[in-house]
């Protein structure tokens, strides 16, 4: 129970920290890029590493119920064809803790070469990605929390937390209503709350 305990005060601090320093400048950068990328027909894609390659799929379907239309891109399968869904003029998330993993920068170089905006989610504001990338959204933790403190937590989390505040302003940005969101939504029983909702207005 004391490692349970540490670990849920450790994420209490991160992501409190995490709130407190959020960078909206940057997301409106950010925001502003996207934005402009669609008026020009082009699109949204999010990608990442190991656990930031499931937070790209997170992110990526987030976007898509809240008004921008995004795409995940796998990240190794870019650099062996998948970098085709990528045309220039689009912009990609490119999601990584460390920054410096590999891989990412592979698919990065090429996206680039191939005329895409690059918009970085990195706890290393000083790293690789964060300098190829036209506005670095900072999602830095001090520790993950956990008994090896190693295994990624917080830092997911505060990509996670990052990356909502990015689709909080786009969502705005489109005016979406609950008649907008529940044509992407229409399953379940969110959309049936969205209904019953449209139900008593009449």
């Amino acid at each position: 129970m004391a490692e349970l305990e540490l670990f849920l005060s450790t994420i209490k601090k991160e992501v409190e920290e995490n709130i407190e320093s959020i960078n909206k400048e940057n997301l409106n950068k950010a925001a502003s890029i996207i934005l402009e990328s669609e008026k020009q027909g082009g699109r949204l894609h999010v990608t990442g590493i190991g656990k930031p390659g499931h937070v790209a799929g997170y992110v990526a379907s987030l976007l898509s119920s809240t008004g921008t239309s995004a795409y995940e891109l796998h990240g190794t399968e870019a650099v062996h064809g998948s970098s085709g869904q990528v045309k220039p003029g689009d912009v990609v998330i490119a999601i990584s803790n460390s920054g410096e993993t590999s891989e990412l920068k592979a698919t990065v170089e090429t996206l680039i070469k191939n005329g895409a905006h690059v918009i970085s989610c990195t706890g290393n504001e000083n790293s690789w990605l964060s300098k190829h990338s036209e506005v670095c959204l900072v999602a830095h933790v001090n520790q993950e929390g956990g008994p090896l403190n190693k295994a990624p937590r917080a830092s997911i989390l505060s990509e996670i937390l990052v990356l909502q505040a990015l689709s909080i302003i786009l969502q705005e940005n489109k005016k979406l209503d609950l008649n907008d969101y529940v044509k992407w939504h229409p399953g379940g029983s969110l959309g049936q709350s969205i209904r019953d909702i449209q139900k008593e207005e009449k």
